[in-house]
């Protein structure tokens, strides 16, 4: 009987597992605070290993012998040690294709909001008095027609922004070394060709790029001041793409007029916490209606947290009981 552990079950009763496992499968469920607080006797049990928020790291796979295969319960894979296992022979899993409308809409959602100045009034109309009954002069509000919106990463979820920002009548151009030639010809959408390339034409920033060595401080100082001035700079994606102290910076010189972040570098956010983070949960007069900063939720809906359990369980049965796995992390990809 094969065993397949979960290091965090948060669901009432394993109707949807059993659906997909049948009930030749042995099920080990905890709900950890980390995979240190795991009993050894599961772990030595286990061939296949269910992560969401956890890291697993080398020491982590060393307490699994048996294990052949680990499904990241969601799309990211930063929290795993790929290197460690696949020198330990054990496939590493993804769910790809959850929550990709969900992640389109929020980004889309974050970026209208701003240039329509959605959040500036909001915030200005209750402060004591409120503010002019009256529209507000700011770089902040522009007309979407104008403006070229960048795309950094288009997979499945940069391909879904990269339509809805189209359709709002944005000029769309993505940037994407990875991506095979013609890609922007079946989109109806431009292409850069260097990251440089892009930034020096990107009013709208939206970051959907995984979190790999190559990502990892991508946009830093340099590369935002390319941004045209008054640019708005939206992630969804993973916090340490970008630089918080170099949007900071921007922010307060005004270079940058808005942000909208679903995530930041450390999650939750510890001491001390990010000048930005402290800035915006102060209610600083100068972030006022330019920053809006949501806890890595834009993934999150009841339809999105059903087909995350079931595609899950879905990889994991495709990599142990069949002869078909799916969503496999090749070592390329490290």
């Amino acid at each position: 009987m094969t065993t397949i552990l979960y290091s965090e079950f948060p669901y009432p009763d394993e109707s949807v597992e059993r659906e997909v496992y049948g009930h030749e499968v042995r099920l080990i469920k905890h709900l950890s605070g980390g995979m240190d607080e795991l009993p050894d006797e599961d772990c030595a049990a286990a061939e296949g290993l269910m992560i969401f928020r956890h890291h697993v790291t080398e020491a982590d796979l060393a307490r699994f012998p048996k294990l052949r295969a680990i499904v990241r319960m969601g799309v990211g894979y930063d929290r795993l040690d790929r290197a460690a296992a696949a020198a330990r022979g054990v496939m590493v899993c993804n769910v790809p294709d959850y929550g990709t409308m969900e992640v389109a809409d929020s980004a889309m959602a974050l970026v209208l909001a701003l240039r329509r100045g959605l959040f500036l009034y909001h915030e200005t109309q209750r402060n004591t008095p409120p503010s002019e009954w009256k529209p507000i002069t700011t770089p902040l509000i522009r007309r979407m027609g104008v403006q070229t919106f960048g795309i950094i990463g288009l997979g499945r979820i940069g391909t879904a922004v990269a339509l809805r920002a189209k359709a709002f009548g944005f000029n769309v151009v993505f940037y994407d070394p990875y991506r095979p030639n013609g890609s922007d010809l079946a989109l109806g959408i431009g292409r850069a060709m260097t990251l440089d390339g892009l930034l020096e034409q990107s009013d709208v920033l939206s970051v959907h790029a995984l979190l790999t060595p190559e990502t990892r401080g991508m946009l830093g100082l340099r590369e935002l001041s390319m941004l045209p001035p008054g640019a708005v700079v939206v992630n969804t994606a993973r916090g340490p793409i970008i630089d918080l102290a170099a949007l900071e910076t921007l922010l307060h010189e005004g270079r940058i007029a808005g942000a909208g972040l679903d995530v930041i570098p450390v999650e939750p956010p510890v001491e001390p916490v990010p000048d930005l983070l402290r800035a915006y949960r102060a209610k600083e007069k100068w972030l006022e209606g330019r920053l809006v900063i949501t806890p890595h939720s834009a993934f999150h809906n009841p339809e999105a947290w059903g087909d995350i359990r079931r595609k899950s369980a879905e990889t994991i049965a495709a990599a142990l009981l069949g002869n078909r796995p799916q969503n496999v992390i090749s070592p390329e990809m490290f």
